[in-house]
């Protein structure tokens, strides 16, 4: 079954740009970014759109959906009324490039801020040994696509613009915690999360776990537990007190 289905998007630049109207045929099955696709190859060939893979594996597709941070190629048409408009709009964290196409460099940059693996110095390559239990727990992390939703609906950033130089944002604050919960790693990743990522920052709303789409427990099953590893660390009267005497000795 075909319909016209009525469109808002949003067309500019970095310098300005406005909602525009569009009735667009969608088929039985769809998802929303086959129909920008029929959009670009019927009214609006100068549409620009990031895609790759539309199999919800690469990240690429990320927008707005009538304001909900989701990807272009896993929402279905079905969702929506026939005569529901549907609203896509660039994400709203990152400056915009060019109409749904946003400049995502500063994840990158928050990425290379974060120090890697650090195994102990007396094992050499090979002789690394974890327990299942242990590959289980950061399992879940290795399935960020990196799609930076979490980081484009964490109000922290989003209504914060001058908290984006202090702040890692819940993606590479999970991939602290993973390389926190490995059991070869021996950085600090507890000081690191709190001084140099701005952990504090996070005040668990759990809005970057509702629009995940691989479906992790970023706040649960990773800001959480760094955020009790901070306190134990800092504010346990006895962890503090053998730490002060290390220091001394």
């Amino acid at each position: 079954m075909s319909y016209t289905g009525r469109f808002r998007v949003w067309r500019g630049s970095s310098v300005g740009g406005e909602l525009v109207d569009f009735d667009v045929e969608v088929n039985e099955g769809e998802v929303v970014l086959d129909v920008i696709h029929r959009l670009q190859a019927t009214q609006a060939p100068d549409l620009a759109v990031r895609w790759n893979c539309k199999a919800g594996k690469c990240g690429s597709c990320s927008a707005e959906i009538n304001g909900r941070p989701r990807l272009l190629c896993m929402t279905r048409m079905s969702l929506f009324a026939p005569d529901d408009v549907v609203t896509v709009t660039p994400m709203r964290t990152f400056p915009v490039i060019r109409d749904l196409v946003t400049d995502v460099s500063y994840n990158y940059e928050k990425a290379r801020e974060i120090l890697s693996f650090t195994p102990p110095i007396d094992l050499a390559p090979g002789e690394y040994r974890m327990s299942q239990a242990d590959v289980q727990r950061s399992q879940e992390f290795r399935k960020c696509i990196e799609c930076f939703l979490c980081q484009d609906t964490c109000h922290v950033v989003r209504d914060h613009e001058e908290n984006k130089r202090a702040f890692a944002g819940p993606r590479f604050l999970m991939r602290v915690a993973e390389l926190e919960m490995h059991p070869l790693d021996v950085s600090d990743r507890v000081s690191a999360a709190q001084d140099e990522h701005g952990l504090g920052r996070c005040n668990i709303t759990k809005c970057c776990t509702e629009v995940c789409p691989e479906g992790i427990k970023i706040t649960d099953n990773a800001l959480i537990p760094m955020k009790e590893r901070v306190a134990g660390q800092r504010y346990d009267p006895l962890v503090w007190l053998g730490r002060t005497i290390r220091r001394r000795r």
